[in-house]
Order: C-alpha cells, then sequence, then structure tokens
C-alpha cells in the first residue's frame, strides 16, 4: 500500500473535486428518471442526457469562474483566459446502464496554451487521479484528503482496449500475441488506471473531451499519440509491439 500523505491542493483542483463529490452525492441517493431522459446531440457528437447535463451544471458553478469552460455536452460556457475542457460523465452509458466504470474528465489549458492542471475522478468507486504543473501525479478518494502516488501493477495480466468492437482485426491479432484486454467504455477513465494495467489502446478518431485530462496523467509512461491511435504503457517494447500491430491493421483496412 502506497504511503499517504495529505499534501496541498490548489484552488482549482480542489473546486474540482467539490464538483466531484457533489456529483457523487446525487448519484448515491440514487437515479430519478430526469436522469435517463435524451436531449439534444452535445458538442462531442453523442446525444446528451439528463445525467451528463446535470453533471456539466455542476462542474460550470465550482469552475466558472476559473475561466471559459469547454464541455462535451453543451460546446463553450462562459468566458475567461484559461480554458477548461471537461467531459461531464465520461463513460455515460455504463452509468445509465448501472454499470460501475464511469466518471469525470477535467483538464485545465491557461493563457499560455499550457495544460497546468488535470483531474479524473471514477465516480462508481470514488477514486480520482491528478496532477497541477511541476507537480506528480497523485491518487486518492472523495472526501479524503489522503493522497499518495498512483498505484502501479507490474505484473499486470489485462490491458485496455477501448472501442475494441470496431476493430475485430486488432482483436483478433491481440489474441495472437497473448495480449489479453478489457473494453470498459470510458476512456479518460482508463487513461487513469493505465500504470495498473499491461497497455492502453484506442484506435480510431478522438476528441480532446476525452483525452485532455487522462493523456496528461500518463506522465512518466511510454506515450504514443498519433492522429488513427492512441497507445499508453509502462513497456516501452510492448507500446512499440502495439504500434507495429495497429499501423499494419488500419493499412489492411484501407486497402
Amino acid at each position: 500500500m502506497p504511503e499517504k500523505s495529505s499534501i496541498f491542493v490548489g484552488p482549482f483542483l480542489a473546486a474540482s473535486i467539490s464538483a466531484n463529490e457533489e456529483i457523487a452525492r446525487i448519484i448515491e441517493r440514487g437515479y430519478t428518471e430526469s436522469h435517463f431522459e435524451k436531449g439534444n446531440v452535445g458538442a462531442g457528437g453523442d446525444v446528451s442526457s439528463g445525467l451528463d447535463l446535470l453533471a456539466e451544471e455542476i462542474f460550470v458553478k465550482h469552475l466558472g469562474k476559473f475561466g471559459r469552460i469547454e464541455s462535451e455536452e453543451s460546446g463553450v460556457i462562459g468566458e475567461g483566459d484559461a480554458t477548461i475542457i471537461i467531459d461531464p460523465i465520461d463513460g455515460s452509458s455504463n452509468a445509465l446502464s448501472l454499470f460501475p466504470y464511469f466518471g469525470t474528465s477535467v483538464a485545465r489549458i491557461n493563457a499560455d496554451g499550457i495544460l497546468d492542471a488535470a483531474i479524473v475522478c471514477n465516480l462508481a468507486s470514488r477514486e480520482i487521479f491528478f496532477k497541477e504543473a511541476g507537480e506528480p501525479v497523485f491518487q486518492g478518494k472523495l472526501f479524503s484528503t489522503d493522497y499518495y502516488p498512483p498505484r502501479v501493477a507490474p505484473n499486470a495480466e489485462i490491458g485496455l482496449f477501448e472501442k475494441a468492437y470496431a476493430h475485430p482485426e486488432i482483436v483478433s491479432n491481440l489474441t495472437q500475441m497473448g495480449l489479453k484486454f478489457r473494453a470498459p467504455g470510458a476512456v479518460a477513465l482508463s487513461l487513469a488506471y493505465a500504470r495498473t494495467v499491461g497497455y492502453l489502446l484506442y484506435v480510431g478518431p478522438y476528441r480532446i473531451y476525452d483525452f485532455a485530462a487522462g493523456i496528461a496523467l500518463c506522465e512518466g509512461l511510454e506515450v504514443i499519440v498519433e492522429e488513427d491511435y492512441v497507445i499508453v504503457s509502462k513497456d516501452k517494447e510492448i507500446a512499440q509491439k502495439l504500434e507495429v500491430l495497429v499501423k499494419a491493421s488500419l493499412v489492411a483496412a484501407a486497402e
């Protein structure tokens, strides 16, 4: 078990944690019919649910004073020198199916264009992962001030392959290579857990809402970001093997 310590959390991250705690309390009380209601197509291209929009409203309340918000649901909200990128509910389909792998993603880009704060929360387990510029990544839980370096599984037996359903050839190749995986369906969360698995693989077009905070939390890992795929691993050799596999599959699919 990592050694716990109380550290100073800056105002932006503190406000982000407070927003997550408010959302977690609402979910703990149980879903209402309004949470399942479907609205319009959001800025990210998916249909927004009532739960998405409620979480967005809470984040705007807590974070609006820190800059303009770019949300997967409503697009640009407010104004300011800093840009705050949020996915109010990462893994909305999981949440609305009562599958316990969903959360939130928040990243702040300052006036100089530098990402200076990121936080991803697993609302189901209440685990949080965060970092500020110049500081290491920390892990902890909502409603607690005990934080510690993120847990690492040195002998992980699985990887995470988000959107695996869209790439049967890659699935087949991973199986042949003996690389087990799961496809839990919440990209920011999967990036936050990259240290506990053998690898994280995402293939296809990606949106900033899904990746801004998660990629920032992968500091110190092998990270490959290209137009059509993202690969993260603790092991450089595995990352390179995956990139060769993905490139070959994408070429074959284009022919």
